[in-house]
């Protein structure tokens, strides 16, 4: 969480930036907690790689198409899993295909 001089315009500006500062250190203790519970000796430098490599992708397959995911590093999916969170599942269709042209014709009586 590294931070840059930042010049602000308005007071509303100045009252943001402290509010998202306060919620970014709020999440980052809590994410520190979840992980010591779990074990955990988190190293932030560790977890943003890890969570910078985790990625999910579209493939067009067979005239569907999927959301692909990586795996996760270890420490990472267990502290998803302090979390709660669910990770994405490896694959899933994002769609169902189209259905197939059908060969039969309509009978007329």
């Amino acid at each position: 969480m590294r931070t840059r001089p930042i010049f602000h315009s308005s007071d509303a500006a100045i009252r943001g930036s402290v509010f998202c500062s306060f919620l970014a250190f709020s999440m980052q203790k809590h994410v520190d907690d979840l992980a010591r519970e779990a074990g955990l000796v988190p190293e932030w430098k560790e977890l943003f790689r890890d969570l910078d490599r985790l990625a999910q992708v579209r493939i067009r397959h067979r005239g569907a198409d999927w959301f692909v995911r990586n795996d996760a590093a270890p420490a990472m999916t267990m502290l998803f899993k302090s979390a709660r969170i669910a990770l994405p599942p490896r694959a899933r269709q994002a769609r169902p295909p189209p259905p197939a042209p059908s060969n039969t014709k309509s009978l007329r009586t």
